[in-house]
């Protein structure tokens, strides 16, 4: 090894434990993050401004020939927040660096050409004349409208030396804001979310703790908020949204995450198996264990939904063991439900028929064999009628979130998965009264655990231990004999295991 090449290590090495030591650890992967969206969202004092910043000043001091954008929709607000911050960085952080500062313009350009200017939405002639801009950082993000984020958007372009880059921070003002329905509601693969609260930020000093966390009994919506970083809303939380949050703080996470595969014929699936996968649409809180019995309720994607919802209880103790949620065909929701509710000990399953029966309809081809059974009134003969599935209607819909909000009330630590719990602080009485997803928010989630709570009585309570073999008629037997060695095993499933003796 060369001198020089040893002398490049050792301060690359410097130069990374001082990075460790004055950052916080949350953010650390984030200085490598070359997505062209950067977006951080969360609560006051969580160290999001102050690792954006950073994270510039890292850029501009390495690399040369930056322009780096810094703005906020009102342009007098830069010179006191954005651009102090920054001076204060580089005089603790960059004691070599060359540089100077504006305050007039206000502009920082270094000596290895690199620049950073700063512009306010308000200014627009201000805004036209900045051009071949390599970065932008927008502090306050939920400031700006979207068409603001667009005409920011297209300045960033053109061919540069180094990856182009936006970097968004700001506060979770409200669930129906475009930065939830463009980021957070959608995987944009351009851009990685990070989520942060004050408890990220070692740095922070006690007495600041001290009034955040204050707030959890003098304001709750403001703790909920501006401390733990949640989505505001404007109706009132049909949910206890306190013991919500502190069940969010739990950070429960799964044991398990993935999916499952399957080989179909076109009558049946075999060969099912599961998929270990980080970014899995299944997640798994606890095993299948032997005997316990399980429910699987269903929601479909509908109206103001374009997401697939499915949530799986324990039915001895009404606790969430598996949440599904993904965007897909109906035939391949479906199937997914098909081989979770048969994980989970052939769960009873009861899906939301109300926009479409053909996931009920798929399970019943597949002869899955635990389906929720409803009574109606046939229309022709006015006489009672079994169907399978769930209708949420007028009457059905009150009642199943009447119980889950019982349940819930009662002990919210039978909800594990995140996703659900923050659809159950954006699941609100708007001015009529009526819960319902807050504008612009999902309710997915929310409602798949409403039907599984609702279906419950159907199943046993019991774990069905040391089960006595099923007792089969001779009509069974001669199907089964006739039957090929997959539709036998389906057979089984669907009778269950015969007696030795064939009685």
């Amino acid at each position: 090894m060369t001198e020089e090449r040893a002398e490049n290590q050792y301060r690359l090495a410097q130069w990374y434990q001082n990075l460790r030591e004055s950052s916080n650890p949350a953010f650390l992967p984030l200085f490598g993050d070359t997505h062209r969206y950067l977006v951080l969202k969360g609560g006051g004092g969580s160290g999001k401004s102050i690792f954006a910043g950073r994270k510039v000043l890292e850029r501009v001091t390495a690399e040369e020939g930056h322009r780096w954008l810094v703005c906020r929709k009102v342009a007098r607000t830069l010179r006191e927040s954005c651009f102090q911050q920054l001076l204060g960085q580089l005089e603790r952080h960059y004691q070599g660096v060359q540089y100077r500062a504006s305050k007039t313009e206000p502009a920082i350009r270094f000596s290895n050409g690199s620049e950073i200017l700063f512009a306010g939405l308000d200014d627009v002639e201000k805004l036209k004349s900045i051009y071949n801009i390599t970065g932008i950082w927008i502090e306050e993000a939920s400031e700006l409208l979207e068409g603001d984020f667009n005409q920011l958007d297209i300045r960033l372009r053109g061919e540069t030396k180094y990856y182009k880059q936006i970097i968004l921070t700001f506060n979770p003002v409200s669930s129906q804001h475009w930065l939830k329905r463009r980021f957070f509601d959608r995987r944009d693969p351009l851009a990685a979310v990070h989520e942060s609260t004050y408890k990220d930020n070692r740095f922070l000093d006690r007495e600041a703790v001290r009034t955040l966390e204050g707030f959890r009994d003098t304001d709750e919506y403001y703790y909920m908020v501006y401390a733990l970083g949640m989505w505001g809303v404007t109706g009132r939380s049909v949910f206890n949204a306190r013991e919500v949050a502190r069940r969010l703080e739990d950070n429960i996470q799964p044991v398990r995450r993935g999916y499952f595969t399957y080989e179909d014929d076109g009558r049946t699936l075999q060969n099912i198996r599961w998929e270990d996968d980080p970014e899995g649409f299944i997640k798994l809180y606890a095993e299948a264990a032997p005997g316990v019995p399980y429910v699987l309720g269903g929601d479909t994607a509908g109206e103001g939904s374009d997401s697939f919802a499915a949530q799986v209880l324990d039915n001895r103790t009404g606790v969430q063991v598996a949440a599904l949620r993904h965007q897909f065909d109906e035939d391949l929701f479906a199937r997914q439900v098909y081989c979770l509710g048969l994980y989970y000990n052939r769960a009873l399953v009861g899906l939301e028929n109300n926009f479409s029966t053909y996931p009920t309809m798929e399970l019943q081809r597949l002869n899955y064999p635990k389906q929720y059974v409803r009574e109606s009134v046939d229309d022709y003969t006015h006489r009672f009628k079994s169907s399978f599935g769930v209708w949420t209607g007028s009457k059905t819909r009150p009642a199943m979130l009447a119980q889950l909000i019982r349940a819930v009330r009662e002990d919210v630590d039978i909800v594990c998965d995140r996703d659900t719990l923050q659809e159950m602080l954006t699941f609100v009485r708007g001015e009529d009264w009526k819960p319902q997803a807050e504008r612009g928010a999902h309710d997915d989630c929310v409602m798949a655990l409403a039907i599984a709570h609702y279906i419950r009585p159907q199943q046993s309570y019991l774990v069905q231990a040391n089960q006595r073999p099923a007792r089969w008629s001779p009509s069974q037997w001669e199907d089964y004999e006739n039957a090929s060695p997959e539709e036998r095993e389906r057979l089984i499933e669907k009778w269950g295991r015969p007696g030795n003796d064939g009685n």
